[in-house]
Formats: C-alpha cells, structure tokens, sequence
C-alpha cells in the first residue's frame, strides 16, 4: 500500500525552509521548474506585505531525483529565505553574546499567547518564527510534487477567490468535468446553476477573481482596509477535476476522503472554515433538492454513470464519486494589524498594544494556491493507496486496468 507523507522544517527568518516528502514513486518527472513556478503563484496576490519583494522563492532539490526524474527515495526540498541575512543575530543558532530584546506583547488572534505558555518560553519570537504562513511556502514545494504526480492520472486543480471582505462572486459547483448532458429535475431547478471559469482569467487576475468586475471592488476593498491600518479575510474555492471514483473510503472514520481533505484545508494558517460542495447552503433544502441524482452517461466516458448535480462536491460516504472535487475555505482576516489591537504585557500584566511585524493586508488569493498544495497531497495519498505500485508505469498500470473494469460495469 502506497503512502504520500510529508512533513516541513525551518522558520520565518532562519536560514531556509524544509520539505521532506517521502512515498513518491520511482521515474516520475520531476525538475525545480515545475516546483518553482507554484511557489511564484503562492507569492503573488494584491494585498501582500513588503516580505514577497525581498524573497524571490526556489527551491533547491537536494535528494530523491536523478536525471530529472524521481528514483523512489525521500524527495528533499531546501528553499533559502534571502531575509535571513538580515536576521543573523536575532536568529543565531549558537548563543549570542548579547539575546535580542524579548517580545512580550501577544498578538490577539495568532498562536503568540497559547504557544508561549504551552512551551513555557519567556520570548513570543520562537513562536512568532515557526507559526508564520511563511511555513507554507514549503508546502506549495511538497504539494507541487503531488500535484506533478496527480497530472500523469489527468488530475487538475485549481483555485480562485470568491469573496473578500464585503466583495463577493459566485462561486463554481460543476455538474460534472465536461458541463454538458445534464440531467433534469423540476424540484431543483430554482437553484443556482453551475458557472463556468476562465482560469487564464484567474490566473492573470491580481486577486485570483475570475469576474473583473468584482477584482476590481476587491482591489478597492483591500485598499481602504489598508489606509486604516486594517486586514480583510475571506473565501477561496478549489476545484479538482479528472477525479477517479474509488478515492478513500467509508469502512472507518480515518479513511474518509472527505475527513482527510477537511483536515489538510484547515491546517492551512488562518483558515477557520472548510466547506465540500454546497457545504452549509444545504441545511437550508429539503433532502429531494439536496442530492445529485444518478442517471446513465451516454458518452459511457470516463464512467457509464454520471450525476445531474454536483452539491455532494465529488464525495459521497467518504468516497470520490467521480464528479469534480469542489471545496471552500474561509480566510479570517492577517491578525497583525498595522493599529495594533489592545494586548497585554506578559511580564508586567499591563495593558499594552499588541506587537507589530511587517504583514500582508490580504492573503486570500495566496491561500487558494496553499489549499491546491494541501489538497494536492491528500488526493496524491489517496491515489497511492488505492493505486499501488513502486514504479510510474506500475501505478498508472493498475490505474487503468481499474477503469477498465469499471466501464465494463452494467447498471
């Protein structure tokens, strides 16, 4: 049984940033282009801080590839913060002659005050250093090998922004990967259709909006947050298409797709809601305009049955279904505030203001990519586990021979 593991190592302005990424199999191509350019994805995004001028992030491989392609060993990745040269002393492995001026006044909505007491340390810095989004940035480089890995089984995915702050775009639930052939169902059709997305669009677009219309009311917003010295959150939507049925599985609690994916999503820095499908909305519909009903595919491709609707999101009882993967996040809003918010000394017991490092306004659009790479990982796990094999050829063998016998399926 195959397994994509992977775990990061470093801080904000240490030296670097770590990934180890291990259970990828053998002759799968693989060169830091690949991976680069999703982490120039991660950096974009109108909002960000001053932070994504000075790092122009790469990442170096420094083990588990050879002539380009992957030879089944534990992949790692080593991505330099150039800010670190300036951090030198502030960050010093080996005692320094003379200890940084201690940080003492937590930041209300980020991990300073529960981390600090939790490891009984008498400076926030360390915690400040390891629970930065900066992190991420070693997430995108394991995701992109995942996301690599996915494209060999015709697997894409993507992520847009649907709201931030007030600013809100419909967001995009497909009927199924080609939007066409739909079923029909009378109780169902006072609810929204799907929308189809220009993800060149997106792409090209500085906050990840696929309307230009509302890019622009979200640029405006983002703005007027920042001349009050002020952050703003909001949704991102991620959409996996070419998703096999048969993903995960609902014979235990761990094994759901859906538990696994809800997991990766809300490990993400500042993310406090997760959604699949129609996710909440559906508490407000009767059960008969709920579901996707099951009907025949006349095309017969990929799978002889198709769905009308796709508000389950790609996953039913814990399994993939066949239909695009659809899930929304919500982004609270960068804690650190240029006009601090009232804190309180920790060593004094005074009320103070909170500490204030440099921050991004926005990180919205930034977060959509960290949700492929998360998302990327689960999916590439999944398909490791279902699919097998030590070697590409194997792996994609089995994977065919799969969807073979599922189309010689009668209903």
């Amino acid at each position: 049984m195959g397994h994509f593991h992977f775990f990061t190592a470093g801080e904000s302005h240490g030296k670097g940033l770590i990934a180890i990424v291990e259970g990828m199999v053998a002759s799968l191509p693989l060169e830091t282009v690949y991976i680069n350019r999703e982490l120039k994805r991660r950096q974009g995004g109108y909002g960000r801080g001053s932070r994504m001028k000075i790092e122009q992030d790469k990442a170096e491989i420094v083990s588990g590839v050879r002539y380009g392609l992957t030879i089944g060993s534990p992949i790692a990745l080593f991505i330099p913060n150039r800010d670190w040269q300036n951090w030198l002393e502030v960050m010093s492995v080996s005692p320094p002659e003379e200890e940084a001026e201690s940080i003492i006044h937590p930041r209300p909505g980020h991990a300073d005050l529960a981390g600090v007491t939790k490891y009984g340390l008498k400076d926030i810095r360390p915690i400040i250093e390891r629970a930065s989004a900066r992190e991420t940035a070693a997430r995108v480089a394991a995701g992109a090998v995942a996301k690599r890995f996915l494209e060999e089984f015709g697997i894409a995915i993507r992520s847009h922004t649907t709201s931030i702050g007030p600013v809100s775009c419909q967001s995009f639930a497909p009927y199924h990967s080609e939007g066409e052939n739909r079923l029909k169902n009378p109780a169902q059709d006072n609810l929204r259709e799907a929308i189809s997305i220009n993800w060149q669009q997106v792409e090209a677009s500085p906050v990840r909006c696929a309307d230009a219309e509302m890019e622009k009311e979200m640029i405006a917003a983002i703005d007027e947050a920042k001349a009050e010295g002020d952050t703003l959150g909001g949704i991102f939507e991620i959409v996996a298409d070419g998703i096999p049925i048969g993903l995960g599985s609902h014979v235990s609690w761990d094994d759901r797709l859906d538990g696994k994916i809800a997991q990766a999503i809300m490990s993400i820095n500042a993310v406090k809601g997760v959604e699949i499908g129609f996710g909440f909305a559906l508490a407000k519909l009767k059960g008969s305009q709920a579901h996707d009903i099951i009907g025949p595919n006349p095309s017969k491709q990929p799978f002889p049955w198709r769905h009308a609707t796709n508000r389950a999101g790609g996953i039913e009882g814990g399994i993939s279904n066949g239909e695009p993967i659809v899930i929304r996040a919500t982004v609270k809003p960068i804690a650190t505030l240029a006009k601090p918010l009232p804190s309180m000394d920790l060593h004094s017991g005074e009320v103070v203001k909170a500490h204030y490092e440099r921050s991004d306004v926005c990180v919205v659009p930034a977060a959509g990519v960290i949700g492929e790479a998360m998302l990327a990982i689960v999916l590439a796990d999944a398909c490791l586990e279902k699919f097998g094999g030590d070697n590409l050829k194997e792996t994609l063998a089995n994977y065919h021979n799969y969807l073979s016998n599922i189309s010689r399926l009668r209903l």
